[in-house]
This record gives structure tokens, C-alpha cells and sequence, in this order.
């Protein structure tokens, strides 16, 4: 698209971003049906799946700037977009009530388990850019790459297992942390498409999936085409304006799920997102045919400690249960927003 004029460019990224909001909530309610029909998330198969439906805007991009040999973007974007998807809890306590933070009404760990899984995954990610290229496996796969899913298989099945088999329970006054699992009953409404037949819904889903697919590879290309008409890093392109286009379908889920006291889901939604992110550079380092992990640079380790500060912020915000909200957000929030907005500014001024 470089040699399209700007304002057509900017048109097809918006355009991308529209289609990505839309596709991305009735994919959200596809798969919330599809899950209480066939109870996917009871096994490991299932979350697998349910994972991969709930990130195909950043899947599509990565493989759309892997395989245009634009990892800076590819990198940018799934590790910066920990840090921005990170941020939507900040638009979900606002939009939780004015009385109590929301990490106050959450009044339950597995957030906390959650958070902690998202550390150690993007751990891996700071590590994995450290080591030569020339171990890569192959000479395509990072060992680092490989060691992330790994991890992040493990985790999601520990997690499963204490949410299923909690091995022990606290009360905590004042909690509303909502229903425990999207396949739990809905308080006083019914489930999306309690009316449609299993076989409609499936054909919604894989509409949807086209749709949100086809957007992230417009997203990517116009994303390219204009920071480099802008001037501006690839990376920090990835990490702000795109990954925010691509939290768009985070932001009316996060929302909807606090509106209906979900507050907990809300929270483990994000980070279960932000998790498996970084496995898709197993897949971006096989479509590129090299390790995009050791190409990282030292802007894609900045965005990825300023990930796990943001997740950190919340996960104390979760044990700690802050009581008070100034202007409709807790204190944490509060924090998330300076620490955001001094890391991104870091952004301009690193080597």
C-alpha cells in the first residue's frame, strides 16, 4: 500500500479496525455459545481452541508481517499489545461503578493465577531475545519460542484445575467476582443465541473468524504502509495505535462482562489473552523461517517489562482490594495510567 495516498490508507485502516470491532463481538458471543453447547473449555483441547478464537486479530497480523518479513511490526505488536490490552481494565473499572475499584468486587485468586502466568510467559519472551540466532532449532524455531507454549500449556491446565478444584476458599466481604466460567448461566438473561440452532451459531463463528482474519491482514499492511509514511518505528507503531485497534473487541467484551458482574472474568479475560499472545511467536518465527525472538531490540524489552508492570499493578490491586475510587477509577488504575504513560514515552527517547 505505500504507493496509495495517505487518507486512502488511512481509510482502510479505520475500515480494518471497524471490521474488527464488529467481527470480534459476535465472536466473542459464538464462542461464549459454542463453549456452554460443547462444553470445549472442560478440557485442555478446548481452551486451546477457545484461546486462539479469542486473539485472531493479532494472529492474522503476525502472520501477515512475518510473512512480509516486517518482524519489528509482528514483535510490536504481540508484545506491546500485552501492555494495551493491559490498559482495557482501566476503561472495565471505570465502566464497573463509581462505589468500589473493580479489582475491589473480583474478591477471588484465580486472576492472581492468571497474572502470574502472564509474568513468566513474557519472562520468557525478555530471555528468548537474548540467545543467538544460530540456536534456533532448525534454524527456523527459538528454543525460547518453543519453551513459551510449553509454559503457557502447563499453566492453562493448572489454572483449569484450580478453577474446576479450587483446593481451598476464602470469603471475602463486600466480593462480587461474578460467575466463575462464560458456560455458567447468565442472572436473569439468557445465553447469546439461546434460540439458534447449534449449526447456525458455528456458521456465525467461522463468518466471524473470515472477517476478523481478513481485517488484521488490512490492519497490518496499512499499519506499515502509514508509520512508514509517518516516519515513526515500526515497533512503536505495533505496540500503540495497532494494538489498540486490535484491543477493540477486548474493550466491548471487558464491558459487557462488568455490566452483567462478571468482574472477574473481566480481569482473567485479559490476561488469559495477554498469555498465549506470546505463543504466536512459535508461529511467526515458522512463517518467517527464522527466530523472531533475537531480533527484538531493546524497544521490545521495554514493552515487555512495561507489560508485566501493568499486570503486576493489577494483580496486587486483586489481593489487595483498594476501597476507595477517585473520579470512577481505584487507585491501581490510577497507577496503570501514569506507568503507561511514562512508559510509552519512554518509547521516543531509548537508544
Amino acid at each position: 500500500m505505500g504507493s496509495l495516498a495517505t487518507p486512502f490508507v488511512v481509510l482502510v485502516f479505520l475500515a480494518g479496525a471497524v471490521a474488527t470491532w464488529g467481527a470480534g463481538n459476535l465472536l466473542s458471543k459464538t464462542t461464549d455459545a459454542l463453549d456452554v453447547r460443547l462444553g470445549l473449555g472442560e478440557e485442555l483441547g478446548g481452551l486451546l481452541l477457545l484461546a486462539i478464537a479469542g486473539s485472531l486479530p493479532e494472529l492474522a497480523i503476525t502472520i501477515s508481517a512475518a510473512a512480509s518479513g516486517n518482524l519489528g511490526l509482528a514483535a510490536g505488536n504481540l508484545i506491546g499489545g500485552i501492555a494495551m490490552q493491559t490498559m482495557v481494565l482501566v476503561i472495565c473499572d471505570f465502566a464497573s461503578g463509581r462505589e468500589r475499584p473493580l479489582t475491589f468486587l473480583v474478591g477471588a485468586l484465580t486472576p492472581v493465577l492468571e497474572a502470574l502466568l502472564v509474568m513468566i510467559v513474557v519472562s520468557g519472551v525478555l530471555m528468548g531475545a537474548l540467545l543467538r540466532p544460530t540456536l534456533a532449532i532448525g534454524g527456523v524455531v527459538s528454543p525460547a519460542s518453543l519453551a513459551i507454549v510449553v509454559v503457557w500449556t502447563v499453566g492453562l491446565y493448572v489454572i483449569n484445575k484450580a478453577r474446576k478444584k479450587p483446593h481451598w476458599q476464602i470469603e471475602m466481604a463486600g466480593a462480587q467476582p461474578g460467575r466463575r466460567h462464560h458456560r455458567e448461566p447468565m442472572p436473569d438473561r439468557p445465553h447469546p443465541y439461546a434460540g439458534s440452532t447449534t449449526a447456525r451459531v458455528a456458521l456465525l463463528f467461522g463468518a466471524a473468524c473470515a472477517v476478523t482474519l481478513v481485517a488484521g491482514v488490512f490492519l497490518e499492511s496499512s499499519g506499515s504502509s502509514l508509520a512508514n509514511k509517518a516516519g515513526i518505528n515500526g515497533v512503536i507503531f505495533g505496540a500503540t495505535i495497532l494494538a489498540l485497534a486490535t484491543a477493540l473487541p477486548e474493550i466491548s467484551s471487558g464491558i459487557a462482562a462488568v455490566r452483567l458482574g462478571d468482574n472477574a472474568l473481566a480481569i482473567g479475560d485479559i490476561f488469559g489473552g495477554n498469555a498465549f499472545q506470546v505463543c504466536l511467536f512459535l508461529l511467526a518465527d515458522i512463517v518467517a523461517m527464522k527466530p523472531v525472538l533475537p531480533s527484538a531490540g531493546d524497544t521490545n524489552a521495554w514493552l515487555a517489562s512495561l507489560g508485566v508492570a501493568l499486570t503486576s499493578i493489577y494483580g496486587f490491586g486483586v489481593i489487595s482490594r483498594p476501597l476507595r475510587t477517585r473520579f470512577s477509577l481505584g487507585p491501581d488504575s490510577i497507577l496503570a495510567i501514569v506507568v503507561f504513560g511514562l512508559g510509552v514515552g519512554g518509547l521516543f527517547v531509548l537508544r
